[in-house]
């Protein structure tokens, strides 16, 4: 099982790829789930645009788009992440730019493992996830 990581129309992000392969799987164990294959496409906010359109009928710019193809505990999945909308969010919250990008790249494994973000309360709980998940980070570093 794998996870790969690929660049569309983009410059492909300086992540240490090693590091944060490891750090998913660690944090997808810590949800009782097993890595199976995962896709991160980098790309632009047009191409993210025209995947929203495309697939989900959405009218608008979003940070990641996350495609679920998980089996038990098995997650898989194709995780489309605008490295442009990456940006603007990491400016608008006044975040590290490579923080915000690592807080995206979780955020699509947390969709996998069940935590969802629409519901009533759901932000705090996928929040608090993500916080965990980038501390895991941080110790790996």
């Amino acid at each position: 099982m794998a996870i790969t990581y690929h660049a569309e129309g983009v410059k492909m992000p300086e992540i240490k790829k090693r590091i944060t392969t490891e750090w998913v799987k660690e944090v997808a164990n810590s949800y009782g789930k097993r890595v199976g294959e995962i896709a991160y496409i980098f790309c632009s906010d047009d191409k993210i645009l025209e995947v929203n359109r495309q697939y989900l009928e959405h009218d608008y710019f979003t940070d990641i788009i996350t495609f679920d193809y998980t089996e038990g505990n098995r997650i898989s999945g194709d995780l489309f992440i605008s490295l442009d909308t990456v940006k603007t969010n990491a400016d608008q919250f006044m975040q590290n730019y490579n923080d915000e990008l690592h807080r995206t790249i979780i955020h699509g494994i947390l969709h996998l493992c069940g935590i969802n973000d629409k519901g009533p309360g759901e932000r705090e709980i996928m929040e608090a996830a993500e916080n965990k998940a980038l501390e895991m980070l941080k110790a790996k570093e």
